[in-house]
């Protein structure tokens, strides 16, 4: 499908709403999958948010390229992706580890510590995704 000429489907307001519309789908895959396993199954943060973190960011990535951005595929796109969401992973993990811990600490219920501590993460990592994407990422040719 070619990438249709520069205009209003390029400008900062439109991407950034098909931006936040796409985050919110793929949230509730990730944090669907991570409660399942880690409330549901009992997991750890690591292997659970890590499952949920991979499902969640390759729907991301597949409608972001698509909708958001539309831009053609591409290897180099999506490896830069890859490496961007690699390094929010980090943030993701380190963030939901963090935060259950430190609420649970204070007597929070065991879910909504998962799910505040996953907001305060996933909110970090979307504002640097949507940024590097942005200026970066889907501007390569």
């Amino acid at each position: 499908m070619p990438v249709p000429p520069t205009g209003k489907t390029n400008s900062l307001g439109v991407q950034a709403f098909r931006f936040i519309v796409s985050g919110g789908i793929s949230a509730v895959v990730d944090l669907g999958l991570t409660w399942i396993l880690r409330l549901g199954c009992g997991w750890s943060v690591p292997p659970s948010r890590t499952i949920g973190f991979i499902c969640g960011t390759t729907t991301a990535y597949l409608i972001n390229r698509r909708w958001t951005f539309q831009a053609e595929p591409s290897w180099r796109r999506f490896i830069a992706v890859a490496v961007l969401y690699a390094l929010t992973y980090g943030i993701n993990i380190g963030g939901q580890t963090l935060g259950e811990h430190l609420f649970l600490a204070w007597g929070w219920t065991p879910w909504i510590a998962l799910v505040v501590a996953f907001v305060i993460s996933q909110g970090v990592a979307t504002v640097i995704n949507f940024v590097v994407q942005r200026a970066v990422i889907f501007r390569m040719r």
